[in-house]
């Protein structure tokens, strides 16, 4: 395998780079908002916010032994908390915790003091119970498709009013037997520590560990998420949507009954004031952590910091003594100001990180070199295209590459994700070899006759000759100290075979997928990689960083290196992947007119390069001003940016050492004015195009007429 290649850099121009620009990159902003756990951000920073005027205002508040009492009530809110989170997460909400909390309580109290049961029964019992009032919201609003805010809060009088009744006829005789069956542990759920952390505190953790595991990792909590964020796409993906609101009801219930008999297990009371404002303290500290009160969006970790900072603040005000309806107001203010940043962030928050995710850099082009008709340069501007033919007119969409077997088959790709053939030898008939379902661009065939193709947003993949297709890469060695995921192959563009087997192939963006290549050009940052697999171990590693959007990827002929095309820069590179040079990087040709795309053999020891686009003076001066760019990008409408040019493009052919010895063009358009590859086959070229809905095809009188891709790399192999 070869050493990675880690002065990819000097490849791309780091010398046009700004101070600030390598010392602080811009595009770390962007990267950090697109991550999922920046919404954690918020209640972290309000968490540590009310940790340090806790610390100033409430002296004593961080004692050892004021912390011990602080998180065994902290256990008993948090396990009610998270019974409301994955309500809310599901597009509910349940204002009645409070009643059901003060019933779980006075059942888990007359189970153990009234009854006699042991403990080990009572609890169950009590959450068989709580899940029974959680099934009575979840029934009207799932299966009844009640409202959810007015059900509960109906329940809410229900419930209480129940519990008044209970506790005004019986609170009296409740307590009046004080054998427990189970005392140690009755005992051990109300005051009993584990490690030094109250059994509720620790209690609350294991159930965190599950409800998140639940959530992230499980159908159930996908289909909670599911239905959270859409009922009606829910409902058409085949999901019982009744079901699963109803049973996060019942989840909630549960999960409330355990914190009731923690809760009776260490006061031994049932007084009127039992859960009295709790749904104000749980709704307040889910929503300040940033569960959306529209569903679908929130997680365990961001309610327990929620809920955390909330119960902080309540106690504190409670050690300040601050009277209740003070510490109510301060609580709804809290609320109001959680329920502001929850709605102006989610609506807000795509816009943000459109606004900064792309971060453009200085970069200098060279002289635009003359491509008019009649210019003394090998670009100068022809009618070599002019007679291309076309194959499968109006038929395809997208045949980015093409490529041809041995027996003169043609083959491509399809925005539809499929393979298609066309049998030689007037390729009017075609028919699909097999479906991918990802777009295939870049193609390579075999030695034993497979087509290996990269798939847009999923990686490489192999098709055998019978149509079985296999996925042999999705992903590569993560960066150490990158932000983003980037062991995650976004958009595997075009690939070549080495001599022995191993298949190297581009990923001309970490940041981007195939929709946004474009911003990459807007970037000029270096974001792209080329990277190997080995098929001899299955294993995949990228060999070379910070490439300016490599695309075409070409073996040469001298068995150590390869072709590298670098888009953006108008360059092609050679990547030496073995050999006394392994590992590094050569620029073969320094100044193109256009944006090189694939590349592949000629017949006579050269090389095709496809241009998919022209250069324009203007784009050029705009890469040495980021910040016109940047500008641009904010106060434009994405379809109004300029762009580089990719309307037009031509044919070159080069030699190994860099000097281009032809260009084809088609100036007006009406041949094929888009080209992304071309395959040299027994005299003829195949030209394909990411945009077009044919395959063009021109003789070549003086090409080898018996020469073709399969035999220059594998000989008489079959």
């Amino acid at each position: 395998m070869p050493r990675e290649q880690h002065d990819g850099t000097s490849v791309c121009n780091a010398s046009a780079l700004s101070l600030r620009d390598r010392l602080l990159p811009s595009h770390l902003l962007g990267e950090v908002l697109s991550k999922d756990w920046i919404d954690t951000l918020i209640p972290t920073a309000f968490l540590g916010v009310t940790a340090v005027a806790l610390f100033i205002l409430t002296p004593g508040f961080f004692a050892a032994a004021s912390l011990s009492d602080l998180s065994r009530v902290l256990g008993e809110y948090l396990l009610v908390g998270m019974g409301v989170a994955i309500i809310m997460i599901a597009g509910g909400i349940d204002l009645s915790i409070g009643s059901a909390f003060a019933l779980c309580n006075f059942v888990a109290l007359a189970l153990v003091f009234k009854f006699q049961l042991h403990v080990a029964l009572a609890f169950p019992l009590t959450i068989a119970f709580g899940i029974g009032l959680g099934a009575i919201n979840g029934y009207l609003v799932g299966y009844r498709r009640l409202r959810a805010f007015l059900t509960t809060l109906v329940t809410l009088v229900i419930f209480r009013s129940i519990f008044d009744l209970l506790a005004l006829n019986y609170s009296a005789t409740l307590l009046q037997n004080y054998q427990v069956n189970g005392i140690a542990l009755w005992d051990f759920m109300g005051d009993g520590e584990i490690l030094g952390l109250p059994s509720s505190f620790v209690a609350a953790l294991l159930v965190a560990a599950g409800c998140h595991v639940y959530l992230t990792r499980l159908r159930g909590g996908w289909h909670v998420q599911a239905v959270g964020g859409s009922r009606r796409s829910a409902f058409n993906a085949g999901i019982n949507v009744r079901r699963t609101v109803a049973a996060t009801f019942m989840l909630g219930g549960a999960l409330t009954a355990i914190g009731a008999f923690f809760f009776a297990a260490r006061l031994n009371t049932a007084g009127s004031s039992t859960g009295v404002g709790m749904e104000l303290i749980v709704i307040t500290g889910i929503v300040l952590g940033g569960i959306s009160l529209g569903g679908g969006r929130g997680s365990i970790a961001k309610a327990l910091l929620g809920m955390t900072a909330v119960i902080c603040i309540t106690n504190g005000m409670l050690r300040m003594g601050l009277a209740s309806g003070g510490s109510s107001m301060v609580l709804g203010a809290v609320l109001i100001v959680a329920v502001i940043l929850d709605i102006r962030w989610a609506k807000n928050r795509h816009k943000v990180l459109a606004r900064n995710y792309v971060a453009p850099v200085r970069f200098v082009m060279p002289p635009l070199v003359d491509s008019q008709p009649g210019a003394a340069t090998p670009y100068a501007m022809n009618q070599g295209l002019a007679g291309v033919s076309a194959i499968g007119l109006r038929q395809l969409e997208g045949p980015e590459d093409v490529i041809l077997d041995e027996d003169d088959h043609l083959y491509t790709g399809t925005r539809h994700g499929d393979i298609v053939r066309f049998l030689a030898p007037d390729y009017s008939r075609q028919e699909i070899v097999a479906h991918i379902g990802g777009h295939p661009l870049g193609m390579a065939i075999d030695r034993d006759g497979s087509i290996v193709a990269c798939v847009a947003g999923m990686g490489l993949y192999r098709t055998t000759r019978d149509g079985e297709v296999t996925c042999l890469t999705n992903e590569t060695n993560r960066s150490r100290f990158s932000i983003i995921d980037d062991s995650k192959i976004k958009m595997a563009d075009d690939l070549d075979i080495a001599p022995d087997g191993r298949i190297f192939f581009t990923d001309p963006s970490v940041r981007y997928e195939l929709s946004d290549w474009l911003n990459e050009a807007l970037e000029m940052r270096g974001n792209g990689r080329l990277i190997c697999f080995d098929p001899r171990d299955g294993s995949t590693r990228t060999v070379a960083r910070n490439l300016i959007f490599p695309n075409g990827v070409c073996m040469t002929n001298d068995g150590q290196s390869l072709l590298l095309a670098s888009t953006w820069a108008c360059r092609i590179l050679r990547y030496w992947y073995d050999g006394p040079k392994i590992g590094q990087i050569e620029v073969v040709i320094e100044n193109l007119p256009g944006y090189p795309d694939n590349i592949n053999r000629a017949s006579d020891g050269t090389f095709w390069c496809a241009l998919v686009g022209m250069r324009s003076p203007a784009f050029d001066l705009m890469l040495e001003m980021p910040k016109v760019r940047e500008r641009m990008i904010k106060r434009v409408a994405p379809d109004n940016c300029l762009f580089a040019n990719t309307n037009s493009g031509c044919l070159i052919r080069f030699d190994a050492e860099g000097r281009v010895l032809q260009s084809l063009w088609d100036p007006t358009g009406e041949a094929h004015s888009h080209v992304t590859s071309m395959r040299e086959h027994k005299g003829r070229l195949f030209i394909g195009g990411l945009r077009n809905n044919r395959i063009g095809m021109i003789d070549l009188p003086e090409a080898g007429q018996d020469w073709s891709g399969y035999r220059s790399y594998w000989g008489d192999a079959r």
